[in-house]
Order: structure tokens, then sequence, then C-alpha cells
């Protein structure tokens, strides 16, 4: 194993960490083809940041390259749980991690320049403006007519954690009920497949991001699937506001990630037996359920300090 590796965007570190969990969650032996174009199809991007994520889990000895250029997994998935490791300890940008967590513990105003902000991270103008793309792309922040950047609503208090779950509530039955759903026969099996694994015991040794993102497809799958494209787009950016507050509910609520995936087993069922009005009050059932625990078992927002970074 190499022990000098490249840096990659965030990218390319997503890209990476879902080539590792799906080679986990499948169980794939060593010697196992990683085809790009699937892979691409998979994870869901093109094939670019797919060669350089194959490329650094190369120089981890996680995948080997072959003679003919192509590659295969070189360890068995299940030597693979520790992996990496520095592709789940950090989650994210850390000018983004740390931009948020000021938003949500009250210390950035609602208006701010981007002066203010470099100087406040000690960061310059093109990495700001990078993050700040990025942040605007996920609907909590834009830019100002003439200079500078306002904040937008945040899920940045228990309030607002739960009006999130309400708004939830309200659009991702809907979604099944909608009537243009249709659930891809692939798209679902694996989804089921992905939320087995996590039952049958995947759950103890995922990492906080791995759980969460295993949530997110769920959910965006099952909303992609209604056909509306409001309803996509919705459930899209909720799970992007909502993963600075989860990544660590993830990591110290594992207990609770069995039952839920459990309930996704059984709404998934439901649409792959047609029962879309099932499904759909399992959906509702389940996002009460998930609610009721989160917001109201514990002050999530106690200690803001604690957010990944």
């Amino acid at each position: 194993m190499a022990k000098n590796t490249f840096p990659l965007t965030a990218v390319q570190a997503r890209v990476a960490r879902e080539i590792l969990s799906l080679v986990r969650r499948e169980n794939r032996p060593a010697g196992s083809a990683m085809p790009e174009v699937t892979l691409a199809k998979e994870v869901g991007t093109s094939r670019t940041p797919v060669q350089v994520a194959l490329r650094y889990l190369a120089s981890r000895g996680v995948v080997r390259q072959e003679a003919n250029h192509r590659y295969v997994l070189a360890r068995n998935a299940s030597e693979l749980a520790k992996a990496v490791p520095e592709l789940f300890e950090e989650p994210d940008d850390p000018l983004y991690l740390h931009i948020a967590e000021a938003r949500q513990a009250g210390d950035l105003p609602e208006d701010v320049t981007e002066a203010e902000l470099m100087r406040r991270f000690g960061v310059v103008r093109s990495t700001l403006r990078k993050t700040l793309a990025r942040i605007s792309e996920e609907g909590w922040i834009e830019q100002r007519v003439g200079s500078g950047w306002s904040f937008l609503p945040l899920i940045d208090s228990s309030k607002g954690y739960e009006e999130s779950y309400l708004f939830r509530q309200s659009i991702e039955p809907m979604g099944i009920l909608s009537p243009w759903f249709h659930a891809e026969r692939d798209a679902l099996a694996e989804l089921k497949r992905e939320q087995q694994f996590i039952a049958d015991g995947g759950f103890r040794s995922m990492s906080a991001i791995e759980l969460f993102e295993a949530n997110s497809r769920f959910h965006e799958g099952l909303a992609a699937w209604s056909g509306n494209r409001f309803i996509a787009q919705s459930v899209r950016r909720l799970n992007q506001l909502r993963r600075l507050v989860e990544y660590r509910q993830a990591a110290v609520q594992r207990s609770a990630r069995r039952g839920q995936a459990g309930e996704h087993l059984q709404i998934l069922d439901a649409i792959e037996r047609q029962d879309l009005i099932e499904a759909a009050g399992l959906m509702r059932k389940h996002l009460e359920q998930a609610r009721r625990s989160k917001v109201f078992s514990e002050d999530i927002f106690a200690d803001s300090a604690s957010l990944p970074g």
C-alpha cells in the first residue's frame, strides 16, 4: 500500500467512498472486476471522477490495475471495513463545515461580504468562492445584487429540524402516489440490497457518513421515481441541509438505523407489489416515527461544536 496519496476533491472523495461502500454491501470477493462505466452508472456520476477514485483506491491497496489497464478488487470486501479511513473521518470540505457550524451557532450574520469571510476563516478568495458556489447550489446562501452574500434558512434549531420533517411528511408520501410514479427495477433491487445489508448488521460497521448517505439514497431514489421534479428537488435539498446535523446522529444512534432500514424494506416491498397506497402510508408512518425519535429524544443543537469537521 502506498504511503503517499494524492488529494481528492469533495466530489472525488464521495465517489471513492461510494465505490467502497458498494463493494462492501455486495460482499464482492478479491479479483472482482471494477469496470469504470458500470461503476459510474451505479454511483450516479461520470467516468472522470470514477477514474480518479479508482487510482486513489489503487494507491491504498483496495483495487489493483491489471496488465490490460482494467481494475479489479485487490482484497475481499470483508477485509475493507476499516480501509481508507480518511474517506470517512473527514466528511466534507473543512471550510464548508466551518461556515455551516458558525452559521448554525449564530456566529455569522445574515448578510456577509467575501472580505469578512476571508478574514474570519483565513482563506483566499478563489477557495472561498468555490465553497460559496457549492453552498449557493445547495440553497442556503445567495449572492446579493451588487456585492455580498445573504444566508437563507438553515436547519439550525430543533424547531427548524421538526419543520423539515413535517414538510417531508407532506411531500414524500404524495410522491409515491404521484400519477407518474415509476420504480426502476434495477434501482429498486439495489436499494433493497443496501437496506438489507444495514439491517443484517452493516449498521455496526458502517461509518456515520455511509449510514447517512444510504438513507439519502433511499429517500432521494423514491422521490425521483415520483416523476415530479419539484418533489425530487425538494427532497434532495432537504437532505443537503440536514446532513450537517445527522452525520453525528448516525454515529450515536446505530441501533436505531437497523429499525429504520427495516422500515425502508417494508416500503420497498410494498412498492414492488405495486401497492402504492400501502407504501405511502408506511412512508408517512416512517417519517413520523423518525420525527418523534430525533426531535424529542434529545436537543441535537445543544452543542454545535460537535458538528463534524
